[in-house]
């Protein structure tokens, strides 16, 4: 690890002859819009344009006055299109940004009155799926036509170097620990919780996904993994504006995702909103094979289980919220959200148990049943202060987060021996959960002399949960407390933080270095009953997460550039993984908390390469220490799965991405991870030791054919990978779509998802105790869908963005 660091550091420092590192550079481009007869064109959209390809690089709207100034983040040459309601499009000649010329002010731009008074103006341009920037990759969610009528999960799914497993954890570039945020605030869950959520988001509400490996010091240090932050679309135009979205899922059941979204912007007030409405219906069948074995390895009996389970579930998300812009410098906003799931789980499964002789010894059929409820508000205060243009500037956010489940469930089942005698036993069980979630952040930035920026900041969140599981044995028709699984959990958890973040752009190199603090208090109390003892434990801890991005250009234009990350991040355990009592997920399958698990500390260090702003090409090491991860144990032929920390995890990969126009008409992009993970720890049976190379790969095709229509390809495979006990088999899926502009208003999407119906979970779980283990997971990945959005409204103007909100990372730990 010590050689690795010091060979990337020698790398940075001899591309350092101006200094440190940093992003890419800080220019701007700024003017005025006029009429013909000088008038300032207010509300005018401009797009920037790259001059190579004639791709859009950034938008931006002319404010009072017809003034305008465009930040730019790379060197090359563009160009202006600029367009308003009334008058003629114009479009500016060439112009060239280099290390010389990184502040640029143009003439006047006279916009002509249009002989014929447009209805509207709508700026067409083709979007890349794919943006590299300094410290993320951003994947544009519309870019992709077969994400229409998807979910939220779903397009993480497609997202380059995202993969789902069987148990629905999101991993990152080979490593699980991401943390998944929505539009700059985590998620505030995980788990099951975590995954249903982001099925209940319909793709229609989303904008992009940015994919962070190495977060700035700003951001929370959780995820060893990095950061995925989702982002939702948002509209602030004046007047009042409408979008709809109709999606239609056809598999072996249908469903349907549907979503609105509104703005009405008048004066300083500009009040924003969200619906959406979905209604999932699908089935998972899973077959599990598990072989038992004597000391001397003869096989002493066998295990063939079968699961057909079928899932409903109806999700409402409301989103309503109002800024009030005071002053051209001052933003103060408010935002409510709500979340309701209802989700019906019915599992019909049969096991079947066979003798030494593999001859059938007896069976069990299972009717299992679970009903849910999830609800989530929340409720957050933001301010934004600019106390003078390019000067200080000064963001406060609030926050309180409220969720409450409630999971009902009824477990019967039907044991029969060969002798033919029958028994029937039954376990219900009722799981509700509260937790309260209070946030406090304020983040001030300064710029320095010689060119430098100061970033600061302060954050406190506490976190109270009360969880209860009972359950109850049903006797001749009455109930009685089982004990053993009975049990209510209660937990406190405080996290204050501090960070600072300084950056410069020097002629070709660019440094930006942050260091953050965390201290955690936490508090669990579980309380007891008549067969369990009270048992309590404290917590205190205090880590430093540093930060540090080098960029450096080869050349004048910065069509060459290498850049050097470095990141330290924590994974701190789930709230419930650390309740130690046993939870019943079907016949001989037992989940159990960890009150001993400990957080994961992880260190990540990344080489890169990029060219023109279309080929990356990066290294990747990654040492986590603790790692928590699914384990599985296996007593007496029944299997449990409970959270632990495996020692020492090691993690080497190779990334690339590229995107190529060989034609206008005509675009493709490729994405491939390789990577090798290496892992060690102490283990129920003895020593787990993990070695496997593993490669996934994507890419998407795209004809734009004439009268609007579009057509797409696009497909991802995973070669077979092992991570600690698990290894999962090769999967794959292959996605076509088309797309039709109606009008400018109204688009109509088609794609048929995962056609060959390769999209299979499978594999072994390995280092169990005189255990072999196998399972299948069939989901209905394979589905048509149909998608109509439609927009109603003015024309863009005045768009001003609103303050992300500050609850903190342990939104992605909330796990019911």
């Amino acid at each position: 690890m010590k050689l690795l660091i010091m060979a990337f550091l020698a790398i940075g420092l001899c591309f350092a002859p101006d200094f440190l590192f940093a992003q890419t550079i800080s220019g701007k481009i700024s003017g005025k819009v006029a009429d013909e007869n000088g008038r300032p064109v207010e509300g005018a959209a401009i797009s920037l344009m790259r001059l190579s390809d004639s791709i859009p690089v950034k938008y931006e709207l002319t404010l009072a006055g017809g003034s305008f100034n465009i930040g730019i983040s790379s060197t090359g040459s563009f160009y202006l299109k600029v367009a308003s309601v009334g008058k003629m499009p114009f479009q500016s000649g060439q112009i060239a940004v280099d290390a010389q010329h990184l502040l640029i002010s143009l003439n006047p731009i006279i916009m002509q009155t249009s002989v014929k008074s447009l209805q509207e103006v709508v700026i067409t341009s083709k979007k890349a799926f794919l943006e590299q920037k300094i410290d993320r990759t951003v994947v544009n969610v519309d870019a992709l036509i077969s994400n229409a009528g998807t979910t939220a999960l779903e397009v993480l799914e497609k997202s380059p170097g995202v993969n789902i497993d069987q148990a629905g954890q999101i991993s990152f570039h080979g490593k699980s620990g991401v943390a998944i945020y929505i539009d700059d605030k985590p998620t505030y869950l995980s788990g099951s919780d975590l995954e249903n959520y982001l099925r209940s988001m319909p793709s229609s509400t989303l904008s992009q996904i940015e994919l962070m490996t190495n977060p700035p010091a700003k951001y929370d240090a959780a995820g060893t993994a990095g950061i995925i932050n989702i982002k939702t679309k948002k509209t602030k135009v004046k007047g009042f504006n409408l979008g709809m979205s109709f999606g239609l899922r056809q598999s072996r059941y249908t469903a349907t995702n549907n979503s609105m979204d509104f703005n009405y912007r008048k004066d300083k007030i500009n009040v924003f909103g969200t619906f959406a409405y979905t209604f999932s219906n699908g089935f998972n069948d899973i077959d599990i094979n598990r072989s038992y074995f004597y000391n001397a390895g003869q096989p002493s009996g066998a295990l063939t289980q079968n699961s057909y389970i079928r899932t409903k579930s109806s999700g409402y998300n409301a989103k309503l919220g109002m800024d009030l812009y005071s002053s051209e410098n001052t933003t103060i906003g408010v935002l409510f959200n709500g979340i309701i799931r209802l989700p019906d789980q019915f599992n019909n499964s049969k096991g079947q148990l066979f003798n030494v002789a593999g001859q059938p010894d007896s069976s069990i059929i299972s009717k299992n049943k679970e009903q849910g409820k999830f609800k989530n508000s929340s409720v957050n205060l933001n301010y934004k202060h600019t106390f003078k243009k390019d000067g200080p500037e000064l963001t406060a956010n609030l926050d309180y987060l409220a969720f409450a489940t409630d999971n009902n469930q009824t477990f019967l089942n039907q044991s029969q021996a060969t002798t033919g005698s029958v028994s029937v036993d039954q376990l219900n069980g009722n799981l509700p959960a509260d937790i309260h979630i209070y946030s406090a952040k304020a983040d001030y930035s300064q710029p320095l002399a010689g060119g430098w920026k100061l970033e600061s900041g302060v954050k406190s969140s506490y976190t109270n949960t009360n969880n209860q599981a009972n359950y109850f044995n049903i006797v001749n028709g009455s109930a009685i407390t089982d004990n053993d699984k009975t049990n209510h959990f209660l937990y406190k958890e405080a996290i204050n933080a501090g960070y600072v973040n300084l950056n410069k752009d020097f002629k070709r190199l660019s440094i930006q270095a942050g260091l953050r603090i965390e201290n955690t208090d936490s508090r669990g109390h579980q309380l007891g009953n008549t067969q369990k003892p009270d048992s309590a434990f404290n917590r205190n801890y205090t880590g430093l997460f540093p930060t540090l991005y080098l960029l450096y250009k080869l050349d004048t234009l910065g069509d060459h550039q290498v850049k050097m990350t470095y990141g330290r991040r924590i994974e701190r355990p789930y709230y419930q993984d650390l309740n130690p009592f046993i939870s019943p997920l079907d016949k001989y399958t037992f989940y159990i908390g960890n009150p001993y698990l400990l957080p994961s500390y992880s260190g990540n260090v990344e080489l890169g390469y990029i060219y023109k702003d279309r080929i990356s090409v990066t290294i990747t090491y990654t040492d986590i220490r603790d790692r928590s991860t699914e384990t599985i144990e296996i007593r007496n032929g029944y299997y449990y799965s409970r959270p632990g920390n495996i020692g020492s995890t090691k993690l080497y990969a190779l990334n690339a991405d590229a995107s190529f126009d060989p034609a206008s008409w005509f675009s493709l992009e490729l994405s491939g991870d390789l990577w090798q993970l290496r892992q060690s720890s102490d283990f129920y049976t003895g020593t787990l030791k993990s070695h496997s190379t593993s490669f996934s790969g994507q890419a998407m095709l795209q004809f734009k054919l004439n009268k609007g229509w579009t057509l797409q390809t696009d497909g991802k495979y995973q070669s077979k990978q092992t991570d600690a006990q698990f290894t999962l088999a090769a999967k794959g899926r292959l996605n076509i779509a088309v797309s039709k502009t109606l009008s400018p208003r109204a688009t109509l999407k088609l794609s048929v998802n995962d056609i060959l119906n390769t999209n299979i979970n499978q594999g072994a779980i390995n280092n169990l105790y005189q255990t072999n283990a196998s399972f299948r997971t069939l989901k209905d990945s394979r589905a048509v869908l149909l998608t109509l959005s439609m927009r109603f409204g003015k024309a863009v103007k005045d768009q001003r963005k609103h303050n992300q909100t500050g609850a903190g990372e342990e939104s992605d730990r909330v796990k019911n």
